[in-house]
Protein backbone atom coordinates (compact mmCIF):
# COMPACT_ATOMS: atom_id res chain seq x y z
CA UNK A 1 0.00 0.00 0.00
CA UNK A 2 1.16 3.57 -0.69
CA UNK A 3 0.30 6.66 1.29
CA UNK A 4 0.13 10.18 -0.19
CA UNK A 5 2.45 12.56 1.65
CA UNK A 6 2.98 16.10 0.40
CA UNK A 7 2.80 18.25 -2.73
CA UNK A 8 5.70 20.38 -3.94
CA UNK A 9 5.01 22.57 -7.00
CA UNK A 10 4.00 20.13 -9.73
CA UNK A 11 5.43 17.13 -7.89
CA UNK A 12 3.72 14.71 -5.50
CA UNK A 13 5.41 12.50 -2.94
CA UNK A 14 4.23 9.22 -1.51
CA UNK A 15 5.52 6.75 1.02
CA UNK A 16 5.70 3.07 0.03
CA UNK A 17 5.55 0.68 2.98
CA UNK A 18 4.40 -2.49 1.22
CA UNK A 19 6.96 -4.91 -0.21
CA UNK A 20 4.83 -5.83 -3.22
CA UNK A 21 4.46 -2.17 -4.16
CA UNK A 22 8.23 -1.79 -3.85
CA UNK A 23 8.76 -4.85 -6.06
CA UNK A 24 6.52 -3.33 -8.75
CA UNK A 25 8.77 -0.26 -9.03
CA UNK A 26 11.45 -2.11 -11.03
CA UNK A 27 10.91 -0.31 -14.35
CA UNK A 28 10.31 3.18 -12.89
CA UNK A 29 13.26 2.78 -10.55
CA UNK A 30 15.53 1.67 -13.36
CA UNK A 31 14.73 4.75 -15.45
CA UNK A 32 15.39 7.07 -12.50
CA UNK A 33 18.58 5.21 -11.62
CA UNK A 34 19.82 5.74 -15.17
CA UNK A 35 19.23 9.51 -14.88
CA UNK A 36 21.15 9.88 -11.58
CA UNK A 37 24.85 10.07 -12.43
CA UNK A 38 25.93 9.83 -8.78
CA UNK A 39 24.11 6.53 -8.21
CA UNK A 40 26.14 3.43 -7.36
CA UNK A 41 25.05 -0.18 -7.88
CA UNK A 42 24.01 -0.27 -4.22
CA UNK A 43 21.07 1.99 -5.21
CA UNK A 44 19.86 -0.29 -8.01
CA UNK A 45 16.41 -1.79 -7.54
CA UNK A 46 17.76 -5.34 -7.88
CA UNK A 47 20.22 -4.84 -5.01
CA UNK A 48 17.81 -2.99 -2.68
CA UNK A 49 14.76 -5.19 -3.18
CA UNK A 50 16.83 -8.34 -2.77
CA UNK A 51 18.39 -6.90 0.40
CA UNK A 52 14.93 -6.18 1.77
CA UNK A 53 13.82 -9.76 1.16
CA UNK A 54 16.83 -11.09 3.09
CA UNK A 55 17.23 -8.46 5.79
CA UNK A 56 14.10 -6.31 6.00
CA UNK A 57 11.99 -6.12 9.13
CA UNK A 58 8.24 -6.55 8.89
CA UNK A 59 6.42 -3.21 8.97
CA UNK A 60 9.62 -1.16 8.64
CA UNK A 61 9.85 -0.45 4.92
CA UNK A 62 9.87 3.29 4.17
CA UNK A 63 10.50 4.14 0.50
CA UNK A 64 9.78 7.78 -0.28
CA UNK A 65 8.97 8.59 -3.91
CA UNK A 66 8.58 11.93 -5.71
CA UNK A 67 6.73 11.99 -9.04
CA UNK A 68 5.91 14.41 -11.80
CA UNK A 69 2.61 12.94 -12.87
CA UNK A 70 3.47 9.27 -13.27
CA UNK A 71 7.18 9.82 -13.81
CA UNK A 72 9.47 9.00 -10.88
CA UNK A 73 11.91 11.90 -10.37
CA UNK A 74 13.37 11.18 -6.90
CA UNK A 75 13.47 8.36 -4.35
CA UNK A 76 14.80 7.71 -0.86
CA UNK A 77 14.98 3.95 -0.08
CA UNK A 78 14.79 3.75 3.71
CA UNK A 79 13.89 1.45 6.57
CA UNK A 80 12.88 2.21 10.14
CA UNK A 81 15.18 1.13 12.99
CA UNK A 82 14.61 1.63 16.71
CA UNK A 83 18.13 1.61 18.13
CA UNK A 84 20.17 3.43 19.25
CA UNK A 85 17.44 5.99 18.49
CA UNK A 86 14.36 5.81 16.20
CA UNK A 87 15.82 6.48 12.75
CA UNK A 88 15.15 6.14 9.04
CA UNK A 89 18.29 4.58 7.53
CA UNK A 90 19.14 3.53 3.95
CA UNK A 91 18.16 0.12 2.65
CA UNK A 92 21.24 -2.00 2.01
CA UNK A 93 22.60 -2.06 5.54
CA UNK A 94 26.09 -3.15 6.50
CA UNK A 95 26.67 -5.23 3.35
CA UNK A 96 26.40 -2.14 1.11
CA UNK A 97 29.45 0.08 0.73
CA UNK A 98 27.53 3.21 -0.31
CA UNK A 99 24.15 4.59 0.73
CA UNK A 100 22.32 7.33 -1.16
CA UNK A 101 19.06 8.70 -2.51
CA UNK A 102 18.18 9.01 -6.20
CA UNK A 103 17.58 12.34 -7.94
CA UNK A 104 16.78 12.90 -11.60
CA UNK A 105 19.69 15.05 -12.84
CA UNK A 106 17.46 16.61 -15.51
CA UNK A 107 14.96 17.95 -12.93
CA UNK A 108 17.37 20.18 -11.00
CA UNK A 109 16.34 21.70 -7.71
CA UNK A 110 12.65 20.94 -8.09
CA UNK A 111 13.29 17.24 -7.51
CA UNK A 112 15.61 18.04 -4.58
CA UNK A 113 12.94 20.24 -3.01
CA UNK A 114 10.23 17.61 -3.42
CA UNK A 115 12.34 14.86 -1.87
CA UNK A 116 13.59 17.07 0.97
CA UNK A 117 10.11 18.23 1.92
CA UNK A 118 8.83 14.68 1.69
CA UNK A 119 11.58 13.47 4.01
CA UNK A 120 10.74 16.21 6.48
CA UNK A 121 7.12 15.11 6.43
CA UNK A 122 7.83 11.41 7.06
CA UNK A 123 10.44 12.10 9.77
CA UNK A 124 7.87 13.11 12.36
CA UNK A 125 9.21 10.99 15.20
CA UNK A 126 12.45 9.64 13.77
CA UNK A 127 15.89 10.89 12.84
CA UNK A 128 17.00 10.60 9.21
CA UNK A 129 20.40 8.87 9.35
CA UNK A 130 22.01 8.52 5.92
CA UNK A 131 25.02 6.23 6.31
CA UNK A 132 28.00 5.62 3.98
CA UNK A 133 27.36 8.60 1.71
CA UNK A 134 30.11 8.97 -0.90
CA UNK A 135 31.39 12.52 -1.59
CA UNK A 136 29.41 13.92 -4.52
CA UNK A 137 26.39 11.74 -3.76
CA UNK A 138 22.84 12.93 -4.44
CA UNK A 139 22.11 12.91 -0.69
CA UNK A 140 24.46 15.88 -0.25
CA UNK A 141 21.95 18.02 -2.18
CA UNK A 142 19.21 17.05 0.27
CA UNK A 143 21.52 17.84 3.18
CA UNK A 144 22.31 21.28 1.76
CA UNK A 145 18.61 22.09 1.43
CA UNK A 146 17.53 20.76 4.83
CA UNK A 147 15.99 23.44 7.08
CA UNK A 148 16.16 21.69 10.45
CA UNK A 149 19.06 20.61 12.68
CA UNK A 150 21.68 18.62 10.78
CA UNK A 151 25.16 17.25 11.27
CA UNK A 152 27.78 15.67 9.03
CA UNK A 153 30.21 13.17 10.57
CA UNK A 154 32.80 10.82 9.13
CA UNK A 155 31.81 7.26 8.27
CA UNK A 156 33.82 4.40 6.73
CA UNK A 157 37.00 4.96 4.74
CA UNK A 158 37.08 3.91 1.09
CA UNK A 159 40.21 3.70 -1.05
CA UNK A 160 40.12 4.62 -4.73
CA UNK A 161 42.37 4.34 -7.76
CA UNK A 162 42.06 5.99 -11.17
CA UNK A 163 40.47 3.80 -13.84
CA UNK A 164 43.69 2.84 -15.62
CA UNK A 165 44.95 -0.34 -17.28
CA UNK A 166 47.09 -2.61 -15.13
CA UNK A 167 50.42 -1.54 -16.60
CA UNK A 168 49.66 2.10 -15.74
CA UNK A 169 48.52 1.15 -12.23
CA UNK A 170 51.84 -0.66 -11.76
CA UNK A 171 53.69 2.43 -13.01
CA UNK A 172 52.16 4.39 -10.10
CA UNK A 173 54.07 2.31 -7.57
CA UNK A 174 56.81 4.32 -5.87
CA UNK A 175 59.68 1.84 -6.29
CA UNK A 176 61.16 0.04 -9.26
CA UNK A 177 61.16 -3.12 -7.16
CA UNK A 178 57.41 -2.86 -6.61
CA UNK A 179 56.74 -2.32 -10.32
CA UNK A 180 58.94 -5.28 -11.21
CA UNK A 181 57.15 -7.47 -8.67
CA UNK A 182 53.73 -6.74 -10.21
CA UNK A 183 54.98 -7.53 -13.71
CA UNK A 184 56.59 -10.73 -12.40
CA UNK A 185 53.31 -11.74 -10.77
CA UNK A 186 51.43 -11.20 -14.03
CA UNK A 187 53.97 -13.40 -15.80
CA UNK A 188 53.58 -15.99 -13.04
CA UNK A 189 49.82 -16.10 -13.60
CA UNK A 190 50.43 -16.64 -17.32
CA UNK A 191 52.96 -19.40 -16.60
CA UNK A 192 50.43 -21.14 -14.33
CA UNK A 193 47.88 -20.99 -17.12
CA UNK A 194 45.38 -18.87 -15.15
CA UNK A 195 42.75 -17.59 -17.56
CA UNK A 196 39.85 -15.24 -16.86
CA UNK A 197 36.42 -15.38 -18.45
CA UNK A 198 33.36 -13.15 -18.10
CA UNK A 199 30.47 -15.29 -16.92
CA UNK A 200 27.40 -15.25 -19.17
CA UNK A 201 24.08 -14.09 -17.67
CA UNK A 202 22.51 -17.56 -17.59
CA UNK A 203 25.59 -18.90 -15.76
CA UNK A 204 25.66 -16.27 -13.02
CA UNK A 205 23.70 -18.10 -10.31
CA UNK A 206 25.92 -21.18 -10.45
CA UNK A 207 29.07 -19.03 -10.55
CA UNK A 208 27.98 -17.11 -7.44
CA UNK A 209 27.37 -20.31 -5.52
CA UNK A 210 30.85 -21.45 -6.53
CA UNK A 211 32.22 -18.06 -5.40
CA UNK A 212 30.74 -18.48 -1.93
CA UNK A 213 32.08 -22.04 -1.66
CA UNK A 214 35.56 -20.80 -2.56
CA UNK A 215 35.20 -17.85 -0.19
CA UNK A 216 34.44 -20.20 2.69
CA UNK A 217 37.36 -22.43 1.71
CA UNK A 218 39.89 -19.61 1.45
CA UNK A 219 39.02 -18.30 4.94
CA UNK A 220 38.75 -21.67 6.64
CA UNK A 221 40.46 -21.51 10.02
CA UNK A 222 40.92 -17.73 9.82
CA UNK A 223 38.92 -14.71 10.90
CA UNK A 224 36.26 -13.95 8.29
CA UNK A 225 33.21 -11.71 7.91
CA UNK A 226 30.65 -14.12 9.28
CA UNK A 227 27.75 -12.60 7.34
CA UNK A 228 29.27 -13.77 4.06
CA UNK A 229 28.82 -17.38 5.19
CA UNK A 230 25.14 -17.07 6.05
CA UNK A 231 22.25 -18.38 3.98
CA UNK A 232 20.50 -15.00 3.90
CA UNK A 233 23.58 -13.37 2.33
CA UNK A 234 23.89 -16.15 -0.25
CA UNK A 235 20.24 -15.77 -1.18
CA UNK A 236 20.58 -12.00 -1.46
CA UNK A 237 23.71 -12.15 -3.62
CA UNK A 238 22.34 -14.75 -6.02
CA UNK A 239 19.00 -12.95 -6.28
CA UNK A 240 20.52 -9.50 -6.86
CA UNK A 241 23.56 -10.03 -9.06
CA UNK A 242 21.86 -11.94 -11.89
CA UNK A 243 19.56 -9.01 -12.80
CA UNK A 244 22.44 -6.59 -12.24
CA UNK A 245 24.60 -8.48 -14.75
CA UNK A 246 21.79 -8.33 -17.30
CA UNK A 247 21.36 -4.57 -16.77
CA UNK A 248 25.11 -3.84 -16.88
CA UNK A 249 25.42 -2.99 -13.18
CA UNK A 250 27.67 -5.96 -12.36
CA UNK A 251 30.04 -8.41 -13.98
CA UNK A 252 31.07 -11.84 -12.71
CA UNK A 253 34.53 -13.11 -13.65
CA UNK A 254 35.65 -16.72 -13.45
CA UNK A 255 39.32 -17.75 -13.24
CA UNK A 256 40.44 -21.20 -14.35
CA UNK A 257 43.66 -23.13 -13.87
CA UNK A 258 44.18 -26.66 -15.23
CA UNK A 259 40.59 -26.51 -16.51
CA UNK A 260 39.28 -26.01 -12.95
CA UNK A 261 37.52 -22.92 -11.59
CA UNK A 262 39.91 -21.63 -8.91
CA UNK A 263 38.43 -18.17 -8.32
CA UNK A 264 35.26 -16.16 -8.95
CA UNK A 265 34.88 -12.40 -8.53
CA UNK A 266 31.92 -9.98 -8.50
CA UNK A 267 32.65 -6.44 -9.68
CA UNK A 268 29.90 -3.82 -9.39
CA UNK A 269 29.62 -1.13 -12.09
CA UNK A 270 28.10 2.33 -12.29
CA UNK A 271 28.52 5.30 -14.59
CA UNK A 272 31.36 6.73 -12.50
CA UNK A 273 33.07 3.77 -10.85
CA UNK A 274 33.82 0.07 -10.78
CA UNK A 275 34.41 -1.74 -7.52
CA UNK A 276 35.43 -5.29 -6.68
CA UNK A 277 32.77 -6.39 -4.19
CA UNK A 278 33.51 -10.02 -3.24
CA UNK A 279 35.61 -12.92 -4.44
CA UNK A 280 36.39 -16.50 -3.60
CA UNK A 281 39.75 -18.10 -4.37
CA UNK A 282 40.96 -21.65 -3.89
CA UNK A 283 43.95 -21.95 -1.49
CA UNK A 284 45.76 -23.81 -4.27
CA UNK A 285 46.38 -20.48 -5.99
CA UNK A 286 48.50 -19.25 -3.10
CA UNK A 287 50.13 -22.65 -2.75
CA UNK A 288 51.27 -22.21 -6.37
CA UNK A 289 52.64 -18.74 -5.49
CA UNK A 290 49.96 -16.88 -7.46
CA UNK A 291 49.23 -13.32 -6.26
CA UNK A 292 45.45 -13.28 -5.99
CA UNK A 293 45.30 -9.51 -5.35
CA UNK A 294 47.16 -8.78 -8.60
CA UNK A 295 44.96 -11.24 -10.50
CA UNK A 296 41.75 -9.62 -9.25
CA UNK A 297 42.91 -6.05 -9.74
CA UNK A 298 43.99 -6.83 -13.29
CA UNK A 299 40.48 -8.07 -14.11
CA UNK A 300 38.75 -5.21 -12.27
CA UNK A 301 40.89 -2.62 -14.05
CA UNK A 302 39.62 -3.91 -17.39
CA UNK A 303 36.01 -3.43 -16.30
CA UNK A 304 36.73 0.07 -14.98
CA UNK A 305 37.81 1.42 -18.36
CA UNK A 306 34.39 2.37 -19.75
CA UNK A 307 33.88 5.94 -21.05
CA UNK A 308 33.08 8.28 -18.15
CA UNK A 309 34.01 5.71 -15.51
CA UNK A 310 36.94 7.42 -13.84
CA UNK A 311 37.27 5.49 -10.59
CA UNK A 312 38.37 2.00 -9.65
CA UNK A 313 37.10 1.71 -6.10
CA UNK A 314 38.62 -0.69 -3.58
CA UNK A 315 35.46 0.00 -1.57
CA UNK A 316 35.43 0.13 2.23
CA UNK A 317 38.34 -0.99 4.33
CA UNK A 318 41.83 0.18 5.18
CA UNK A 319 43.63 -3.13 4.71
CA UNK A 320 47.42 -2.84 4.29
CA UNK A 321 47.48 -4.73 0.98
CA UNK A 322 45.31 -2.02 -0.62
CA UNK A 323 47.84 0.69 0.24
CA UNK A 324 50.43 -1.10 -1.87
CA UNK A 325 48.72 0.51 -4.89
CA UNK A 326 48.90 4.08 -3.53
CA UNK A 327 45.13 4.66 -3.52
CA UNK A 328 43.47 7.91 -2.57
CA UNK A 329 41.60 7.77 0.77
CA UNK A 330 38.00 8.92 0.26
CA UNK A 331 36.00 8.90 3.51
CA UNK A 332 32.29 8.24 3.34
CA UNK A 333 30.01 10.58 5.26
CA UNK A 334 27.12 10.12 7.63
CA UNK A 335 24.40 12.74 7.16
CA UNK A 336 22.10 13.24 10.16
CA UNK A 337 18.89 15.21 9.59
CA UNK A 338 16.30 16.13 12.24
CA UNK A 339 13.30 18.38 12.66
CA UNK A 340 13.38 20.92 15.43
CA UNK A 341 11.20 18.81 17.72
CA UNK A 342 13.37 15.73 17.09
CA UNK A 343 16.66 17.55 17.77
CA UNK A 344 17.17 15.47 20.97
CA UNK A 345 17.40 12.37 18.76
CA UNK A 346 20.20 14.03 16.81
CA UNK A 347 22.07 14.81 20.05
CA UNK A 348 21.64 11.22 21.24
CA UNK A 349 22.92 9.84 17.93
CA UNK A 350 25.99 12.08 18.09
CA UNK A 351 26.71 10.86 21.63
CA UNK A 352 26.48 7.28 20.37
CA UNK A 353 28.88 8.08 17.50
CA UNK A 354 31.39 9.59 19.95
CA UNK A 355 31.11 6.64 22.34
CA UNK A 356 31.65 4.09 19.58
CA UNK A 357 34.62 6.01 18.23
CA UNK A 358 36.18 6.16 21.67
CA UNK A 359 35.58 2.43 22.14
CA UNK A 360 37.38 1.67 18.87
CA UNK A 361 40.29 3.88 19.88
CA UNK A 362 40.64 2.09 23.24
CA UNK A 363 40.46 -1.31 21.55
CA UNK A 364 43.15 -0.25 19.07
CA UNK A 365 45.39 1.05 21.85
CA UNK A 366 44.98 -2.20 23.77
CA UNK A 367 45.91 -4.22 20.67
CA UNK A 368 48.99 -2.05 20.05
CA UNK A 369 50.14 -2.52 23.67
CA UNK A 370 49.60 -6.28 23.41
CA UNK A 371 51.62 -6.52 20.19
CA UNK A 372 54.40 -4.36 21.66
CA UNK A 373 54.53 -6.52 24.78
CA UNK A 374 54.78 -9.71 22.72
CA UNK A 375 57.45 -8.17 20.49
CA UNK A 376 59.53 -7.04 23.47
CA UNK A 377 59.23 -10.40 25.19
CA UNK A 378 57.17 -9.01 28.06
CA UNK A 379 54.82 -11.95 28.01
CA UNK A 380 57.56 -14.56 28.66
CA UNK A 381 58.49 -15.94 32.08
Amino acid sequence: MTYPATNTRAYTTELVTDERAFAELTADWGRLYGRCAAATPFQSHAWLHSWWRSYGGRGRLRVLLARDGRELVAAAPLTLVRRPVPSLVPLGGAISDYGDVLLDDERGEDAVAALTEGLSAVARTALIDLREVRPGAAAERVYDRWRGPRRRVADSLCLELPALPMDELAARLPSAKGRQRVRAQLRRLDALGVKSRTVLPDEVDAALRRLLELHRLQWQGRKVTGEHLRTRFRDHLVRAVGPMVRSGDAVVTEFRMDDEVVAVDVTLLSRRLAGGYLYGAHPRLRERKADVAVMLLDACAEHARAPGRGTLSLLRGDEPYKHHWRPEPVPNQRLLLARWHTAPLLSAALCDVAARRRGKELLHQRQVRKERKERDGGGRT
